[in-house]
This record gives C-alpha cells, sequence and structure tokens, in this order.
C-alpha cells in the first residue's frame, strides 16, 4: 500500500500541474523565455541521457529543467511499484525545476549540477525531506540541519528530487542468525534489481527478496532505472561498490574524509564516506567534485586529508589516453583464484540467497570445492580476461600476478583472510576474538554522537532506546529480520572496550593498508590493482582507500542453492574496480575513463522503455 500511494501521489501532483493532461504550459515567467529552438530529430528524453547531454540539452534551449524533472516524475509513477527504489520524493521538485530554468535564463548557473535531478541515499540528512535511514522509528523524522554533501550539491545547482531505498541503517541492523537482505528496510520494504525484478522463488528464501540481488545497502535501482540521473551512496565496506555492479553503474568510492560525512547516519567514522553513482564515469566525477567541499569541514576533521582539484573539476582527468603506460596489478589470489588461506578450514562462505553478511563487500564469485576461499566462477573469469586483454590493448602495463602480501602470508595472525568482521550473534563478546570490532564498536560511539546532534528531534536518546524501541514496535513490521547488529553494537563498553577496539584498529589498517594495499603498490609501482566486480572493497575499507567501478559484462545468475527448474534467471550485471592509495581519486577516474571510452558495455534495464 505504502508503494501505491508514493506512485499515486506522484501522479496526482504532475496531473495537477497540467503535466500529464496538458491542460496548460509549464510554469513561465519573463525571466524564463520560451524555448526557440528545438530538436532536429526527436525530443530529448531523459532515458540513458547523461549529465553533459542534458546540460548540452538546457543550453540549446531543447529541454528545460522542469521539462527533465516531469520524465523523470513520470517514470516514478509508472515503475515505483514495481522496483521500490525510493523511501521519498521531493513534492517540490518541479518547483526547484522552475526556479533552476528562472537563474539560467538570467545567466545565474550554480554550477555543474544546475537543473540535474539528483537523489540521495536516504541516510543523508536533508532539512526539507524526512530522512529515515529505513528504520521504522525515524519514519517522520526530519533533521535541524542539511548534511554537508546536501549543501555541496545544492549549491552546485543540483535538485534533490528523492531519497532511495536502502538497506536499513546501512545493513547494520540484522545479521546472523537472520541477515537482512540487501536493501530491504523497514519504512520502504524491499528493492528490486531493474535487471530481473522478480522475487527469490527458492522455499528457503521466499521471504520478498529478490531473484537478482541488488547489492549493498546503497540502492543503484533508481539511476538504473533513469529515475534520476544519478544518486549518493554511502558505504561502510561494498555499499556503493556491490550495488552499482549489481545495477550496472559507474561509480566512486571516495577516499575516507575526501566528503564530508557530517549529516549522514553512521556506522563507524573509521571507514564511513559517501559517493556517487550514476551511468557513466563522466558522471560520477562531475557528481564527486560536487559533493566534495572546497576547503575541510569543520564538522568532519577527516575532510582535512586530500586536498580538492582545482575548482573540484574531476572532468579534466576524464582521458581516454589514460591507460597508456599505466601499472595495473592482477590480485590473482583469492580475487580471481581460490585460495587457501593458512590454520584449520574457513567458515563456508555466505550463499547467494543472501544469508551471509548483506553486502558488505565479498571476495569474488565463490570457487566450489577444497578449502579456497573465493576465486571467480568460468563466466566471470571470461569477464576479466577480456578486461585485461581491452587493458593492455590500451596501452596499460599488466603486473600478473600482483598479489597482496596479507592475502597469501602463511602466518595466520598477519593473514588477512584469517581476521574477519565482526557480525551478529556468532560475534557477540566472548566469540570475537578472531575479528575486527571496529564496526560494532564505532556503531555504539558514531550512532549516540548523531542522536545527540539532532537535539530534541531524536525519536530516540541512544542505541539502546533505539533497541528496545524496535522490540515494542516489532508488530509494526520494526525488526522483521532481528536486529542482532544492534545488540552485539550496544553490548560494546566505548571506554572499557576502546584498549581492545584501538588494537583491531590497528590491525585492520595493516592487514588493509600497510601489509596489504599499500605493499603491492609499491613494491610494484602500481597505479592501480584490477579487481573483478566489488571483491576489493573489504580489503580497501580498512586504510579507508578510494575504487572507480565501471560496467563491464553480464554473466549468468545462478545462485547456490539453484532456481527451482521453470524459473529462468536474468544475467547479472557485472563491473571491474580499480583500486588506489589515499587520495588517488584523480588517477583512478583517468583510468576508468579510459577503459569505459574503450569498452562502452554499459546497457540499460530491459523492459524499462
Amino acid at each position: 500500500m505504502k508503494r501505491v500511494f508514493l506512485a499515486t501521489t506522484v501522479l496526482f501532483a504532475l496531473a495537477a500541474l497540467g503535466t500529464l493532461a496538458q491542460t496548460r504550459p509549464p510554469t513561465r515567467t519573463k525571466r524564463m523565455p520560451v524555448p526557440t529552438r528545438v530538436a532536429a530529430n526527436k525530443p530529448f528524453t531523459v532515458v540513458e541521457a547523461t549529465i553533459p547531454e542534458m546540460q548540452a540539452a538546457m543550453a540549446q534551449h531543447r529541454v528545460t529543467s522542469r521539462q527533465i524533472v516531469q520524465q523523470y516524475l513520470i517514470r516514478i509513477a509508472t515503475y515505483e511499484n514495481k522496483l521500490h527504489a525510493a523511501i521519498t520524493v521531493n513534492p517540490k521538485a518541479l518547483e526547484l525545476a522552475d526556479e533552476r530554468d528562472r537563474e539560467r535564463a538570467q545567466g545565474r548557473m550554480r554550477g555543474p549540477l544546475h537543473g540535474i535531478p539528483i537523489a540521495l541515499k536516504d541516510n543523508v540528512q536533508t532539512t526539507f525531506m524526512r530522512t529515515t535511514g529505513g528504520a521504522l522509528a525515524f519514519e517522520n523524522l526530519v533533521p535541524p540541519y542539511d548534511a554537508t554533501l546536501t549543501k555541496n550539491l545544492i549549491d552546485s545547482g543540483a535538485i534533490i528530487i528523492a531519497k532511495t531505498g536502502m538497506s536499513e541503517l546501512a545493513n547494520w541492523v540484522a545479521g546472523a542468525p537472520t541477515p537482512m537482505p540487501a536493501d530491504y528496510n523497514a519504512v520502504g520494504g524491499q528493492g528490486y534489481n531493474p535487471y530481473d525484478p522478480r522475487k527469490d522463488p527458492r522455499e528457503a528464501t521466499f521471504d520478498g527478496r529478490p531473484a537478482l540481488q541488488t547489492g549493498g545497502s546503497s540502492s543503484g535501482i533508481g539511476t538504473a532505472a533513469n529515475f534520476w540521473a544519478g544518486n549518493v551512496g554511502s558505504e561502510t565496506s561494498g555499499s556503493i561498490l556491490s550495488p552499482s555492479n549489481q545495477s550496472m553503474l559507474a561509480a566512486i568510492k571516495p577516499t575516507v574524509g575526501r566528503i564530508s560525512r557530517y549529516g549522514v547516519i553512521p556506522i563507524t567514522a573509521d571507514q564511513d564516506t559517501a559517493g556517487p553513482m550514476a551511468k557513466t564515469v563522466a558522471d560520477v566525477a562531475i557528481m564527486f567534485g560536487a559533493m566534495e567541499s572546497p576547503s575541510p569541514d569543520p564538522n568532519d576533521a577527516a575532510t582535512r586529508l586530500c586536498t580538492p582539484a582545482p575548482g573540484r573539476d574531476y572532468t579534466k582527468f576524464l582521458n581516454k589516453d589514460g591507460l597508456k603506460g599505466a601499472r595495473i596489478g592482477i590480485p590473482r589470489a583469492s580475487f580471481y583464484d581460490a585460495f587457501t588461506p593458512p590454520g584449520p578450514p574457513p567458515e563456508p562462505p555466505p550463499d547467494a540467497a543472501g544469508r551471509g553478511r548483506g553486502g558488505r563487500g565479498g571476495r569474488g564469485g565463490g570457487a566450489p570445492g577444497g578449502n579456497g576461499r573465493g576465486g571467480l566462477n568460468a563466466e566471470q573469469r571470461k569477464a576479466m580476461d577480456d578486461a585485461i586483454a581491452v587493458l593492455k590493448a590500451q596501452g596499460a602495463i599488466i603486473v600478473d600476478p600482483a598479489n597482496i602480501p596479507s592475502i597469501v602470508d602463511p602466518d595466520p595472525k598477519n593473514n588477512f583472510l584469517r581476521w574477519g568482521q565482526c557480525s551478529g550473534v556468532n560475534n557477540a563478546k566472548g566469540k570475537d576474538e578472531d575479528c575486527s570490532v571496529v564496526l560494532k564498536y564505532g556503531m555504539k560511539r558514531d550512532f549516540n554522537k548523531w542522536l545527540a546532534m539532532l537535539g530534541p528531534l531524536a525519536p530516540v536518546k541512544s542505541l539502546t532506546e533505539l533497541r528496545e524501541w524496535n522490540k515494542t514496535h516489532e508488530k509494526a513490521g520494526s525488526i522483521k529480520y532481528g536486529q542482532s547488529q544492534l545488540d552485539i553494537s550496544d553490548e560494546m563498553d566505548v571506554e572499557k572496550d576502546r584498549a581492545r577496539y584501538e588494537a583491531d584498529r590497528a590491525k585492520d589498517i595493516k592487514l588493509g593498508g600497510t601489509h596489504g594495499l599499500d605493499e603491492i603498490m609499491k613494491a610494484e609501482r602500481l597505479d592501480a590493482i584490477l579487481f573483478p566486480g566489488p571483491s576489493g572493497a573489504a580489503i580497501a575499507a580498512k586504510p579507508g582507500y578510494p575504487t572507480v567501478i565501471v560496467p563491464f559484462a553480464m554473466v549468468p545468475n545462478n545462485p547456490t542453492p539453484p532456481f527451482p527448474d521453470g524459473f529462468n534467471a536474468k544475467p547479472a550485471p557485472f563491473g571491474v574496480s580499480f583500486t588506489g592509495m589515499a587520495c588517488s581519486e584523480p588517477k583512478l577516474i583517468e583510468l576508468a575513463y579510459a577503459f569505459e571510452q574503450a569498452t562502452k558495455k554499459r546497457v540499460p534495464p530491459p523492459n524499462l522503455p
């Protein structure tokens, strides 16, 4: 019913404004002249349109921002009940479009996103729309201040058209024994992948989750389905890269601190970052510059780490010849080929039905048999072989293998694969000696700080109060899958457990950074490491390093256990990722753009004209 209401509301709003019935022309003033030129061929459409194409069309008077927003709202009204891409649609989107059109007519261009509709993950604060985080306790929360990145986007001219669906509280609610599926939340329900928007028919997982997973806690559904030009996601460990991979989108997972986290509902400041998701590398480069602050944000000390590009213009790094002479490493062990880490046999990997850790960053496709971990299946391997061949043809120097030292280290204490992320009831206190407490500790520390910053508007005052609220409102659907992640976070004592947290944080940085990505990149003088899909997310997340992902292939969707006979699964998108060390986004954008231009493999979702 919520979805029917949302879509119907959009339709009524459009009809009342004359968009559908065409009872009157769009609102104009003397300061916004009627377009005098039209396209020589067919009318402008937002479907698969890039940000530069929209800007060119508006500059040529082929389309207005209002008309762009109208087209997007019609698509939302048409397909939202099928896909569940949005939690909230901005009721003032058309008014904002009119304002941008008037400013353009007056020669007042705010920035590179002037008049462009952008959606925000619903953990990014807005004072003009509710910010729920997908949690029922925050269903009606309108925060007292905007996130820094919200303000930056508006200052650049963007129209915030909607808040996207997401895994509730960035998927730090329900872990084992009943993990929450990616892109499920108590406010908006379950999101569906536009490349196969059907429910999983397998008996064990027939609870409304999608047959084709949507990825991590961010959602790329609406961007892939052309509901808006691009969207802002957030990542702690995989939640920008994984959904972008699953939705055939380009994305930048920035260096932690590159984009201010002020006003974004946290898991942990050690690894949290927001980042852009869109259909092309050029689009995410434009969004990235608009999201970044021109100077350090006094509300987020980490923003002092990286220096913005001059004018925050990252389009200058869109070099189609950027792969020539670039040194690209291929981390075969675990990421391409199954690898057996030292020590006792590892636990079996999460299955494709979503029973693992909710898309917080995996490692490859899961090669069958033995105690090997990670690796690619045949179709994924073919895709990566093709990708490497493209890199060579474009003049890149391929270092193969370029195994990550902490992945192949024979000492279990120094091996990344033997050092997991504490998650769910299996890693409660007393059961967490072999995993990092950084996320569960950070959630207690940083979530309570965030609640305090809401002041009297906070619906609950602490993580403990949220857990109690959820229990009281369970019949309303507050915790369909439980709240084991919140439970293991709340049992942490921010003061008494600080030493353990600091030790684990140091080990995370060592295994992910100094003995991990840093060591191999410095030894081989690499410009980037090439990971299949989002598989490098977990190791890069520990030291907070950046990655740019590019759409590349379609591979079979063959989960374990398999779908029943008669259910013909649609192919799944599959991308390639370029990862580097801190503040290396300019080089990664250059490499990713050159690869994209040499391949251009993105295809739109079928059956969404």
